[in-house]
């Protein structure tokens, strides 16, 4: 296997290529790999990557167990990222006849990807913005007259404006990049 191949293949410094003992085959590393690269991108946990990219690339539903020695990660990383996959709606679980547990699948929808990322981590630290921004506005107005000087307090006050301008095109913008993106 060539060098550059050789190091794709390796997923947490585990030999990942063929199929015996739960590995991943050649062309599931390179979407896992892939996914990977976007979970960094995005500054998320690796293993939810590597969970979304074995599942985006799987013919059909993948169980707990499965996917835990597929990947190789513990159990905890696995649960966890299973959950978080599912809160952006990246991952959802579907019905294996004959089979009581769970089984996932992923979404594949960018659409439906995007809009569960955007609600999930962006508005709600938006609203944590707004919350904090409320309590600048109030720090400013409180402060002491005496203690104010006056070129200093009108830069702090611009810069207040500033960011509640960045938040109002923050607010008009998400959800039209969310359309855009689903298109």
């Amino acid at each position: 296997m060539p060098g550059a191949i050789r190091a794709r293949s390796q997923i947490r410094g585990r030999q990942t290529s063929g199929r015996a003992g739960g590995s991943l085959s050649p062309v599931e590393t390179e979407f896992v790999s892939f996914f990977v690269g976007a979970a960094r991108a995005l500054k998320l946990p690796k293993s939810l990557g590597e969970i979304y990219g074995l599942l985006f690339a799987s013919g059909g539903p993948r169980g707990f167990d499965e996917i835990v020695t597929t990947l190789r990660i513990s159990r905890g990383s696995a649960s966890q990222g299973l959950r978080v996959l599912r809160g952006f709606g990246a991952v959802r679980t579907t019905y294996v006849a004959g089979d009581r547990r769970d089984h996932y699948v992923a979404e594949t929808e960018l659409r439906k990807l995007v809009t569960g990322l955007l609600e999930e981590t962006i508005a709600p630290q938006l609203a944590a913005g707004t919350e904090r921004l409320d309590r600048l506005e109030g720090a400013l107005r409180a402060e002491p007259v005496a203690r104010r000087r006056a070129s200093a307090h009108a830069i702090l006050q611009g810069r207040l404006e500033k960011l509640r301008a960045w938040e109002r095109i923050t607010r008009e913008t998400l959800p039209m990049l969310g359309r855009l993106l689903g298109a």
